[in-house]
């Protein structure tokens, strides 16, 4: 049995311990004794991304994405976005991002580089802030990979995304008839009712975690502003 080797650890800004490991050639991203993501799990992650950009009608969508984790979400996404679209990825933990030119390189190829994209430092639930009160220009889809779910476990404060008025910023930070797309590891239907009070037009979709049908069933929100 191939042995786990701890490669790196980072503390997540009012929030727990994140620990990288290398299990021969994959790598694990783990919050305590659960595993968040990894090499072997990644095509659920992937979809966020590709499913929803093939539901998006605009020629140059302006993108949020929220939390970077190994990548497979904003490489994903970059891989269709049109040529004028634009990806800003928001990550709180600078370690990360690290850990993708570092360790994790191989995964990512050259999209940190690719200028149609770019990861900040920062919280997303403050850049849908400053999008939902004008301050700037409203975004075509809100990508959300920051928990395992609309529970908030990763980061103190992440709940709030999760409530009716953080649903109602998601959506004052989109266009009409831009998408807020939510990843999580099962599904919620009081969260679907939540989404839907907020005025929202909703699609729920199952993924399967890994490309041949198999692995856990992971849920994805598509919530659209139609008005």
């Amino acid at each position: 049995m191939l042995p786990r080797e701890e490669i790196a650890t980072a503390q997540i800004p009012n929030g727990g311990m994140l620990t990288l490991i290398a299990h021969g050639r994959d790598h694990v991203i783990m919050l305590g004794r659960d595993e968040l993501m990894g090499t072997r799990m990644q095509f659920s992650e992937e979809q966020l991304a590709r499913l929803t950009l093939e539901r998006l009608e605009m020629p140059a969508p302006r993108i949020l994405i929220g939390g970077y984790g190994m990548g497979f979400t904003y490489r994903a996404a970059l891989e269709v976005l049109p040529a004028n679209g634009h990806i800003t990825v928001a990550e709180v933990v600078a370690e990360i991002v690290d850990w993708a030119r570092g360790p994790l390189a191989h995964l990512i190829g050259d999209t940190l580089d690719d200028p149609r994209g770019e990861v900040i430092i920062a919280d997303v639930a403050a850049l849908v802030d400053d999008a939902g009160d004008g301050t700037t220009p409203l975004y075509d889809a809100i990508l959300m990979d920051v928990d395992n779910g609309p529970d908030g476990i990763v980061r103190d404060g992440n709940e709030r995304l999760y409530t009716r008025t953080g649903i109602a910023r998601m959506r004052d930070a989109l266009s009409v008839g831009g998408l807020l797309a939510i990843w999580s590891a099962a599904d919620d239907h009081k969260f679907t009712r939540r989404l839907m009070d907020a005025g929202l037009q909703v699609e729920v979709e199952t993924v399967r975690a890994r490309p041949n049908n198999k692995g856990p069933r992971h849920t994805i929100w598509f919530a659209r502003r139609v008005r």
